[in-house]
C-alpha cells in the first residue's frame, strides 16, 4: 500500500539561524492541492512552528504562523511547477533547547483533493456513480498530464533540432574558412617563392 503521509521532526533552532525544512512536489497548472498539516506541542511550549508554500515561479499560497495541532491549506496551482511546503520551527527563549515538534504532513493533489462525500451528497449520486465520477477526474488528469509531456518532449526535440542545425552550419563554415586559408596560404607561399626566384 502506498503511503498517504510524511512524518517528521522539525527541530527548534535560534531565530538568527533557522534553516527550513522543505518537501517539494509537483503539480500541474489548475490543479486543487490540500495540504494537511498535524503537529504535536502547544502555543507557548518555547517553539513556534511556521509554515510556507511557495512554487518554483514564485507564487505563494499561503503562511501559517505558529502552527499548532491540526492545520488545512487549500489552493489552486498557478502554474506547472514544482511547489515547496517548507517548516520553520524557531525557538524562543534563551534556555530552551532540544525542543522539537513531529509533524505529519499530507498532500492531495487534484482528484484526491477533492471531497468526493460532499460531492456525493450534494449530487446526490449513488455509491457506484460516485466511484466512477472519481475514476473520470483521475483519467482527466492523467491525460492533461500526458499532454503536457507531451508539450514538453516537442520543445525540447525543437531545440535539439536547432541546436543540431546550429553546429553543423558553425562546423561547415569552420571548415569553408580554414580550406580558404589553406588555398590562400598556398598561393601566397608560391607567389612569394616565385618571386625570390626558388621556384
Amino acid at each position: 500500500m502506498p503511503a498517504r503521509a510524511l512524518k517528521m521532526v522539525v527541530n527548534a533552532q535560534p531565530a538568527g539561524s533557522v534553516t527550513p525544512r522543505c518537501i517539494r512536489n509537483f503539480v500541474s497548472k489548475d490543479s486543487l492541492v490540500v495540504v494537511n498539516v498535524k503537529t504535536n506541542g502547544r502555543k507557548g511550549d518555547g517553539q513556534v512552528l511556521n509554515m510556507s508554500i511557495m512554487d518554483s515561479v514564485g507564487n505563494e499560497y499561503g503562511r501559517p504562523k505558529d502552527v499548532v495541532g491540526e492545520s488545512r491549506t487549500a489552493f489552486t496551482a498557478h502554474a506547472n511547477a514544482a511547489f515547496d511546503v517548507c517548516f520553520e520551527n524557531i525557538q524562543q527563549g534563551s534556555h530552551s533547547y532540544g525542543l522539537n515538534r513531529e509533524v505529519d504532513l499530507d498532500i492531495d493533489i487534484g482528484a484526491d483533493a477533492r471531497d468526493w462525500n460532499a460531492v456525493g451528497q450534494t449530487e446526490k449520486l449513488k455509491p457506484m456513480e460516485l466511484e466512477l465520477r472519481r475514476i473520470e477526474e483521475s483519467v482527466d488528469e492523467i491525460v492533461t498530464q500526458m499532454d503536457y509531456l507531451r508539450q514538453r518532449e516537442q520543445r525540447l526535440r525543437d531545440t535539439n533540432e536547432s541546436t543540431n542545425d546550429r553546429v553543423k552550419f558553425f562546423a561547415l563554415g569552420t571548415l569553408f574558412s580554414l580550406l580558404g586559408l589553406g588555398l590562400w596560404q598556398v598561393a601566397y607561399l608560391r607567389q612569394y617563392f616565385r618571386s625570390k626566384h626558388l621556384i
